[in-house]
């Protein structure tokens, strides 16, 4: 696991900067300097583009994690691949253009009432969908030649920055609204053309595409898998970003602008994960391709029992101190504290549960994986639709954390009856049981008046107290022995 470790090592340091610079932005920038409608106004435009934009691959950013290892050849320029991955983009959004101006008026017309703000700039959704769309497609290029760690800078860092330099150039009246939304679209732009100047130095890219490489395999099955992989990323998506898309339709887009502040603080939880699926997702691929499957054994049942011990420390480190974060913010956002815990439950099964979904989705059982997705996304679409009107933002929290945890549940079944592999052991339940020990060792933690003081205070001990006893139980021995060392060496080196 050379690779995976070195890259998955740097994915997450990047991921965990840009989370910081996230937290930044979206807890200290955004609702001091924007309204709780303009956030969600951004939050929307973002939401509604990704979903669409997930259409304009056609199917070739799942084509190329399982079949781009069969072209790689640096000195043939991986047979012009990169050529034939821009022609789906290209299409599909000509194909997703005519879709949009046919039904524009009816879009308009389901958010004039609530969200007018998001009816009048719906024709950004042209350009960002195709930018999101394209973006999508170079950074599975990146991914699939092992340059992982630039494009993840891009996505976690950079956005995040030129976020926040637009956001207080706004708040300085320095911009209008309207120039304020189109650079918030240009910043994607700007990503997405630097990420493909990076590919054109490092990737050997070619426009002059193989056909005669490209028919050697059965196309028609590479199309197919291609396409119906695409549904399964639409519904992937979709429990991802109906939750905000559809608050709009019912609420106020303050409401959205607060849900996104509440909703993005678990996504910490989830960060290890996402940094290490990267890598891994590329090659878990390879290893399907040549049947390798004691590799694939060990990169699932290390990736769960690493990320249920990072994902509980996390998942404690928010929910202990919610209250106190939330605190510092305008008061709109104080009611977010419920769908910080709703959507960390399912955020720590998610990371639980490992590296299921690229097993799933890169191997022969695929369909059944798409079938599964596109079935929970309609079921999120329900519970949306049944639980907003009902409990409002907790509401579409509980869809959207019902929905993925039936998901993972779904996924951990289906691995063990095909493949069978279970990632849980005993270690897990001591997790689950650790969690709660520590959960209700805080509530007997004296507070004092300052609220720093409090986050420091019951940070320290909880994390103090849940590492101790992961060390004790031993179980991740592997991850503390290259901490001693590593701290061992670096000692011994200022001592010589």
């Amino acid at each position: 696991m050379g690779i995976i470790q070195k890259q998955g090592i740097q994915n997450t340091i990047i991921t965990y900067f840009g989370i910081l610079l996230g937290f930044f932005n979206l807890l200290v920038v955004q609702p001091f300097l924007l309204t709780p409608q303009e956030i969600g106004l951004t939050r929307v435009l973002f939401s509604f583009a990704s979903l669409i934009a997930v259409f304009l691959p056609m199917g070739i950013a799942n084509i190329t994690v399982k079949f781009f290892p069969l072209f790689r050849n640096e000195s043939q320029r991986h047979h012009g691949f990169f050529g034939f991955m821009l022609l789906f983009p290209l299409v599909g959004f000509i194909i997703v253009s005519l879709f949009l101006l046919v039904f524009k008026s009816y879009f308009i017309f389901q958010y004039s009432k609530e969200s007018p703000l998001f009816s009048e700039f719906f024709d950004f959704i042209f350009p960002f969908s195709f930018i999101l769309g394209l973006a999508t497609v170079l950074n599975v290029y990146c991914f699939s030649i092992f340059r992982s760690s630039f494009p993840s800078f891009l996505n976690e860092v950079l956005i995040r920055v030129f976020s926040i330099i637009i956001v207080s150039v706004y708040y300085l009246k320095l911009v209008t609204l309207d120039q304020f939304v189109f650079l918030f679209v240009g910043i994607y732009g700007i990503q997405t053309l630097i990420l493909l100047i990076y590919i054109i130095r490092v990737g050997h890219p070619s426009l002059i595409i193989d056909w005669k490489k490209i028919k050697s395999f059965d196309l028609t099955k590479m199309l197919t898998f291609g396409f119906l992989l695409s549904f399964a990323s639409i519904a992937s998506l979709g429990l991802k970003y109906l939750d905000s898309i559809m608050i709009a339709g019912f609420l106020p887009l303050s409401f959205v602008g607060i849900y996104s502040i509440a909703a993005f603080i678990p996504s910490v939880i989830e960060a290890p994960l996402n940094a290490f699926d990267k890598i891994a997702t590329t090659k878990i691929a390879s290893s399907l391709a040549i049947n390798d499957f004691k590799e694939i054994k060990e990169i699932y049942y290390k990736s769960s029992r690493y990320m249920i011990v990072l994902g509980g420390l996390l998942f404690l480190g928010i929910n202990i101190n919610i209250d106190y974060l939330l605190s510092f913010l305008p008061q709109e956002y104080w009611s977010g504290n419920s769908v910080v815990l709703i959507i960390s439950v399912s955020a720590f099964f998610n990371m639980a549960s490992g590296t299921n979904t690229s097993i799933i989705f890169n191997s022969d059982n695929y369909k059944y994986g798409a079938i599964i997705l596109i079935f929970l996304a309609l079921s999120a679409f329900l519970f949306n639709l049944i639980f907003i009107p009902a409990w409002g933002i907790n509401g579409a929290a509980f869809a959207t954390a019902l929905a993925a945890l039936l998901y993972n549940i779904i996924k951990v079944v289906f691995i063990k009856l095909r493949f069978n592999l279970q990632p849980f052991n005993i270690g897990s339940v001591y997790v689950l049981l650790l969690i709660f020990v520590c959960y209700f060792i805080n509530k007997i933690i004296p507070d004092s008046k300052n609220k720093i003081l409090n986050i420091i205070v019951h940070s320290g001990i909880i994390t103090f107290a849940y590492t101790l006893i992961i060390y004790k139980l031993k179980l991740i021995p592997e991850l503390f022995d290259m901490v001693f060392e590593f701290v061992k060496t670096r000692f011994t080196k200022k001592l010589y």
